[in-house]
C-alpha cells in the first residue's frame, strides 16, 4: 500500500464559515474533493481557476438549482489553501461576480505571504 503523506487544510479569511453554511451533501461532496487535494490527488469534477495561474481549482457542485464552489489552491509544497467558499449568484450570464474574483486574488495573496512566513 503506498503511503502518500497528507498536506494539512488551511482556510482563509471566512472560507471556512462559509463552507459549514453549505447543505451537508455539497459540503459532503466539496470535503471529498478537498481530501482527495491534500492527498495530491484532483478531484474529476475539480478544474482550473483561470486568471491566477497554475494550481488553483475550483469545485462546482449543484444542488436543488443553485450551485455551491468552492476554490482552493495546490501550488504550495506541503498545504493547501482554501481560498473561498461561495454561492454563486450571477446577476446575469454564468459569469463569476467580480467581487468573488477579486476576494479569490486577493486571498490568493494572503496565502502565499501565510506560506512564506511558516518557511
Amino acid at each position: 500500500m503506498l503511503d502518500f503523506p497528507e498536506k494539512p487544510l488551511h482556510w482563509v479569511g471566512s472560507a471556512k464559515k462559509d463552507y459549514l453554511a453549505f447543505p451537508e451533501e455539497v459540503q459532503g461532496e466539496m470535503g471529498y474533493a478537498l481530501g482527495l487535494a491534500q492527498l495530491g490527488a484532483k478531484h474529476p469534477k475539480a478544474k482550473p481557476w483561470k486568471g491566477e495561474g497554475p494550481g488553483v481549482f475550483e469545485i462546482v457542485e449543484d444542488y436543488r438549482g443553485d450551485a455551491y464552489r468552492a476554490v482552493y489552491v495546490v501550488r504550495f509544497a506541503d498545504v493547501v489553501y482554501v481560498l473561498h467558499a461561495f454561492q454563486k449568484k450571477a446577476k446575469a450570464g454564468i459569469k463569476t461576480p467580480q467581487q468573488d474574483v477579486k476576494l479569490i486574488a486577493e486571498r490568493l495573496k494572503r496565502a502565499q505571504a501565510d506560506y512564506e512566513g511558516r518557511q
